[in-house]
């Protein structure tokens, strides 16, 4: 198949059924879900601390800046380290402290304390495009790419949808509730679901390692040349971890 030729329903079908792509879309739709209610939140929780609009508006700059350099210098490191579970884990991991400070601080919270932990928080180093990326990696085929990548963002943007409503008015004005709910996804992240996928995709890669080298050269060629195995399912492929 080549990049500009459509798919039928049965292959999309086939492609959303790819099971090795599920821990990525498991991640699209949770992995940022902590962040968008503080950052959509914001500007209105800067004014109810007493700042007014001029100076609600430019206090949520510092955090776009911010997030923008260690976005960067995520990516770069991902892509130095040749790692991907554990790096893109770093959004959550950044999260936690901040959501730990924002539920232990005494109610009423000084202002700038708040504009503090929130820049702090919203500064933090966006791993979606590694994990655009990492998706397109282990799709193995351009027709299961071309699904599995659209699956992916389709996770992120119901994460998007959902975020949106986390903070509740009889919550606010600290938001409490929703923030230890957050705190406890951020912990999730970050000591199951980002390790489950590392292990999950080694697993798979030492399967079919074992496979692979219990064949002989010759074997290996005639699998080459003869397998009915496609994408990520044949054996000489292996997943980015």
């Amino acid at each position: 198949m080549f990049n500009r030729q459509g798919l039928s329903v049965r292959q999309i079908w086939e492609c959303s059924k790819d099971y090795d792509m599920w821990p990525l879309c498991a991640l699209g739709l949770l992995f940022g879900l902590p962040k968008y209610p503080v950052n959509q939140y914001l500007t209105l929780s800067l004014r109810d601390l007493k700042f007014n609009v001029i100076q609600a508006n430019l206090l949520a700059i510092p955090n776009i800046i911010g997030s923008s350099v260690t976005m960067l210098l995520i990516t770069a490191a991902s892509e130095l380290l040749n790692n991907r579970s554990f790096v893109a884990m770093a959004e959550d991991a950044w999260l936690l402290p901040c959501f730990v400070a924002l539920i232990a601080l005494p109610n009423p919270i000084s202002p700038w304390a708040y504009f503090a932990i929130a820049t702090v928080l919203l500064s933090f180093p966006y791993t979606h495009p590694i994990q655009v990326a990492w998706t397109s990696r282990n799709a193995g085929s351009v027709q299961n790419r071309t699904v599995s990548a659209s699956l992916y963002n389709m996770f992120v943007q119901v994460s998007g949808m959902i975020g949106a409503n986390i903070y509740q008015p009889d919550d606010a004005p600290r938001y409490f509730k929703a923030n230890k709910g957050l705190l406890v996804i951020c912990i999730w992240m970050c000591l199951v679901q980002y390790p489950f996928t590392y292990f999950y995709y080694r697993w798979r890669n030492n399967s079919k390692a074992k496979q692979w080298d219990a064949m002989t050269p010759e074997q290996q060629h005639d699998y080459r040349a003869n397998t009915t195995d496609k994408g990520n399912k044949r054996l000489d492929f292996r997943f980015a971890t």
